[in-house]
């Protein structure tokens, strides 16, 4: 009889409703839908460094990943033509020179011949001119010599940002035209390029957040409105963008759209024997575990929340594991 009235109070005790500690509602709230997409580290000045002068290349004095300051020297173009020309400019600056300075000795000799009145007015005019003719072709000499000598220094290609050298398309003893492209120079800062598919584009806004890798964000800097082979490009600013390889692929995420959806606390699942279960309280109470199927993971608000596609119903009170 003793062991009768055991087993019967033991199954009241375990009849008794036991109010569970409540750890908030399942709540509907709105998401951000997420494309996952690649992005390009660019410069965001890519400008070529040209040869100005057409002829040899005998000095480059860069490579690919050297760091380069605006203005400064980075090759030597010569053209040996220019040496030549410049050698006879000065043989005619020369002969005029000294053409220029017997016209100026008849010059005063004519003067002296017409105070004694052995020479006539006419011929010392004709003497003055011969010597303004002579200083003017020795001016006109002078200044194609300084042509030559501008065109013989343009022969060095300068940086024209300051930046890293991306390529160098040629090598020292390259014969290059002028406009030849001797180095690639990117400057003015990095930032991160998207190809992103055109039927995302009404949903993209200048400004969005937007998620790079593992633990950086950017925003959306610039999203330009021409469309290209169905992709619309766009621009996003990252700080701390690692730069050591240009046009490197990183993975991002951004903002296309808003869903509503069913979501708990992500330490509100249990799973077991591959099913997933939530604890939520019923009428009386007491804790019941319910089957559901889990959607994607999301952060709101800085907590990580899980969403429940079936299985509960906006409202149900979830249970606190102990």
């Amino acid at each position: 009889m003793l062991r009768l009235a055991a087993i019967a109070l033991s199954v009241l005790v375990c009849a008794t409703p036991v109010l569970a500690e409540e750890a908030g509602t399942v709540q509907r709230v709105t998401l951000t839908s997420w494309k996952s997409v690649f992005g390009r580290i660019e410069a965001r000045e890519r400008i070529p460094a040209r040869a100005r002068l057409g002829g040899t290349l005998t000095q480059i004095t860069v490579a690919e990943g050297s760091k380069v300051e605006a203005g400064q020297t980075i090759g030597v173009v010569t053209d040996e033509k220019l040496d030549l020309q410049l050698g006879a400019i000065d043989a005619q600056l020369r002969a005029l020179g000294s053409q220029l300075e017997n016209a100026k000795t008849e010059l005063q000799r004519g003067e002296s011949l017409l105070e004694r009145g052995v020479t006539t007015a006419q011929r010392l005019d004709q003497l003055r001119t011969e010597v303004r003719v002579l200083e003017g072709q020795i001016d006109a000499t002078q200044a194609d010599r300084d042509v030559l000598v501008q065109r013989e220094a343009e022969g060095t290609v300068i940086a024209p940002i300051a930046g890293t050298v991306l390529d160098v398309p040629v090598t020292s003893g390259s014969v290059v035209l002028g406009g030849d492209v001797v180095a690639q120079i990117g400057g003015g800062g990095f930032f991160l390029r998207l190809a992103i598919p055109e039927r995302h584009a009404a949903t993209l806004t200048e400004g969005a957040e937007i998620r790079v890798g593992e633990d950086r964000k950017g925003r959306l800097a610039k999203i330009y409105p021409l469309i290209e082979n169905g992709r619309v490009i766009a621009d996003v600013e990252v700080e701390g963008l690692p730069t050591d390889f240009v046009d490197a692929r990183v993975p991002v995420r951004l903002p296309v759209g808003t869903t509503e959806a069913l979501v708990v606390p992500e330490g509100a699942v249990q799973s077991r024997m591959g099913l997933d279960f939530v604890t939520v309280a019923a009428a009386d109470g007491t804790p019941r575990e319910r089957a559901v199927v889990l959607g994607q993971r999301h952060e709101l608000d800085g907590a990580q929340v899980v969403e429940v596609l079936s299985g509960l119903t906006e409202g149900d009170r979830l249970v606190r594991h102990e």
